[in-house]
């Protein structure tokens, strides 16, 4: 299966074209041996909802066009990716991590579906999250729990926890997931990979589930930093069916052909140090991701160290809304569906989700049904623009091109720590809702290993629409760095 020159693991979209260029591989050949991995190490990693029935005869027909025409129908012509099952797929069941939607099949493909699909991808597999992307961590009444190939004991991260597992061992060539408070960019920095979350709106919503509407956005889980801008180019643009999609009418280049090796030469990178916790158990997430950044100053980088977001914490805490907008967007949600449930109240009763989602039950307990009829709503609402713009004015002050920090102050949890209560979604000391609460594009990227081999990740923070840099920056860091390995278990 497959020719003996090309290499499966760690394969890029780029190794994959030219192998496919150089008659080692097809898209065929291509799927299968992605789902003989599936079928091999997935029973330890509970990473994968579903296989695409016709992932094969898709592959077929594109291998078939390439004969023919000697060319590529797109960007990702021949690609295995996968999905995290929170995206409407025609002809295959979209349960958005819900018993009470494993039944469901929609008749339209999301609007990210459409586009992977004109540019040639397969879509291979759909993969676990949370009942409806309410957690950090891998827990779903319909698929179970997911585990973290570098230490099948502890957690992927999640929301989007089966794509990170998934890429991280090789399942697939890459992966979306989707971002409301950092569930991109938690699992990414628990499993090694570059996940980005792009600003707002730059990707289509439509025919996704919402956790808080107007701060939810897919986007890329890789293990590159080119397969990631490959994806976005692909995914980015206007929707008339999303209105929040206007954001990508500020995107002028193709992020994939500015990517500069050299890029974090001369760049000016603050380190946000209210962002790392003095608690002992941080201790390795601070030494690695100072180590990182260490690297970022020897490749060129200016680090301006510290710099600090006046008002931080309260910030933080003004800005959340999941427990005050959720129930609201869930419902409406619901509504639109062909489902037996006609709220998430019934979902509730009906005791039809994982039992370890704490966020869920606070959506569904607290969360009032019409939230614009709360006094502060607004105040909070507002209070997101504000926190944009004290973080620009950071960028300002210091003539910033990122700020770094890192994703998540404490090692992925040890499974056993979550049903103890150990951690709780709202009080789990992650640094993604900077980003997420303040609808700036940031990414996640690997940092290193603590001397137990545990990933962890360091995260970018840009400026509105500062996408493309991002990236860039990203790009030549991943060039000095080569942190991305491949998980010893899943080799």
């Amino acid at each position: 299966m497959g020719n003996s020159k090309f290499i499966l693991e760690e394969a890029t979209i780029d190794s994959i074209h030219e192998a496919m260029k150089q008659g080692n591989v097809t898209s065929k050949q291509l799927v299968e041996m992605y789902l003989q991995r599936i079928e091999e190490h997935d029973e330890k990693l509970n990473s994968i909802v579903m296989t695409n029935p016709k992932a094969i005869e898709e592959a077929e027909k594109l291998d078939k066009q390439y004969r023919e025409t000697n060319k590529m129908v797109g960007p990702l012509h021949g690609i295995p990716v996968v999905v995290k099952d929170q995206a409407d797929t025609v002809g295959m069941p979209t349960t958005f991590g819900s018993i009470a939607f494993k039944d469901y099949e929609g008749n339209k493909d999301a609007t990210i579906i459409t586009k992977l699909k004109k540019a040639g991808a397969i879509i291979l597999a759909k993969t676990a999250l949370p009942d409806f992307a309410t957690s950090w961590f891998g827990f779903s009444s319909v698929s179970g729990e997911t585990k973290n190939p570098y230490d099948i004991t502890r957690d992927p991260g999640a929301s989007s926890s089966g794509t990170g597992a998934a890429i991280a061992a090789n399942l697939g060539a890459v992966g979306i997931g989707t971002d409301c408070g950092g569930s991109i960019r938690v699992p990414s920095s628990f499993c090694n990979l570059f996940g980005m979350r792009v600003t707002t709106g730059m990707i289509s919503r439509e025919g996704l589930s919402p956790l808080v509407n107007f701060q939810d956005t897919p986007g890329p889980m890789t293990r590159s930093v080119k397969d990631s801008a490959i994806l976005i180019d692909v995914l980015s643009g206007y929707d008339v069916n999303d209105p929040m999609t206007g954001t990508a009418l500020y995107k002028t280049t193709n992020y994939t052909n500015n990517l500069l090796e050299d890029s974090l030469k001369g760049a000016r990178i603050g380190v946000l140090r209210q962002a790392f916790s003095t608690d002992a158990e941080s201790e390795p997430v601070n030494d690695t991701v100072n180590k990182a950044i260490e690297k970022m100053a020897a490749a060129g980088a200016t680090i301006i160290d510290p710099v600090s977001i006046p008002n931080l914490d309260e910030y933080l805490e003004k800005t959340s809304l999941y427990t005050t907008q959720s129930k609201k967007d869930f419902n409406d949600f619901i509504k639109s569906k062909n489902v037996s449930v006609s709220n998430v109240n019934e979902i509730y009763d009906n005791k039809q989700y994982h039992e370890e989602l704490d966020l869920f039950e606070a959506i569904v307990t607290e969360a009032p049904e019409n939230p614009e009829k709360e006094p502060n709503y607004y105040m909070k609402r507002f209070s997101q623009e504000l926190f944009r713009k004290e973080i620009v004015n950071v960028f300002g002050k210091y003539q910033l091109d990122a700020i770094v920090f890192p994703d998540v102050k404490v090692l992925p949890p040890v499974q056993d720590e979550i049903p103890n209560m150990d951690y709780t979604v709202l009080t789990f000391p992650t640094n993604t809702i900077i980003a997420s609460q303040s609808s700036l594009p940031a990414i996640s990227m690997p940092a290193g290993f603590t001397d137990d081999g545990i990933p962890v990740g360091i995260e970018l923070l840009g400026k509105p629409y500062d996408d493309g840099k991002l990236l860039s920056l990203a790009y030549s860091y991943e060039k000095h760095t080569s942190f991305r390995k491949p998980p010893a278990m899943f080799k």
